[in-house]
């Protein structure tokens, strides 16, 4: 059983995807025509919409699932293939019944998939923690994104702002204060005329940066929430962002204790 109380006004179905770790829609779907969902004590089978603090409860009992798949590891290191749909802490929770050391020394938005980075030990800990903070990793990721690109590739610069009371960050062409400056670069991989497959490398990484930054020039991300366009992630049936971190090459001083993995480049 499954309860949570709504933030914000929204559709039932899009609230129990947020909330209810690895629920599907299909499975949001019959949990309807079998009335298994409560709103404030009485049953429902229809996609209403809520209201702020009206309390759902889903009788689910979901299909144990490992969020995560290893891609390597060795005694100082843990690197990781994370499923959509669960929180960085989630993911640290699991992997430690297999690696009891592990500690995350970076994150993946809850509903972004692909490599993330976990160290056995202190010194590998300060390591990539160092690594990471000068942004010394090259970082690639692949999204598909509404629209067509302007130009085949280019590396687009702004400046980001958290809004910490809404959750999200905003985007400005000019220096505002409070904010930094950003760089992401991309280069079409396909299109269709109505969306584009894009590969984008992190210049500097800050929160939500590639989602906000690509919704900035007219080009969100498909699926996504909170920078995106719900018509248009109904319209493709995308209820997560689809981006991956898709690549991930690090690059080590001589004398670190992660030299060996220097120059290495792990995908998925």
């Amino acid at each position: 059983m499954y309860t949570f109380t709504a933030e914000k006004k929204q559709k039932l179905s899009k609230a129990c995807l947020k909330n209810v770790t690895g629920l599907s829609f299909s499975v949001f779907n019959k949990l309807l025509r079998n009335k298994d969902v409560k709103i404030n004590g009485a049953r429902t089978g229809k996609d209403v919409l809520l209201e702020v603090g009206d309390t759902v409860v889903l009788y689910y009992v979901p299909t144990p699932v490992k969020p995560y798949s290893v891609i390597y590891a060795d005694e100082n290191v843990v690197i990781i293939d994370k499923l959509s749909g669960f929180e960085t802490a989630n993911v640290t929770e699991s992997l430690k019944e297999e690696f009891p050391q592990a500690t995350a020394v970076h994150r993946l938005d809850r509903n972004t998939s692909g490599i993330m980075v976990f160290a056995l030990n202190n010194d590998a800990e300060n390591s990539l923690k160092k690594g990471f903070k000068a942004h010394s990793f090259n970082k690639t990721y692949r999204c598909t994104v509404f629209g067509v690109m302007r130009k085949e590739s280019d590396v687009l610069v702004a400046y980001l702002k958290k809004d910490a009371q809404n959750s999200l960050v905003k985007i400005y062409d000019n220096f505002e204060n409070g904010s930094v400056k950003i760089k992401t670069g991309y280069q079409v991989v396909s299109t269709n005329g109505e969306t584009s497959d894009l590969k984008v490398t992190l210049y500097t990484g800050k929160t939500h940066q590639i989602r906000a930054h690509l919704a900035h020039v007219g080009h969100f991300i498909i699926g996504d929430g909170k920078y995106g366009n719900a018509r248009i992630n109904k319209k493709y049936n995308a209820t997560r962002q689809k981006l991956k971190a898709e690549e991930l090459t690090f690059h080590f001083k001589r004398g670190d204790v992660l030299f060996y993995l220097n120059d290495k480049r792990f995908s998925v």
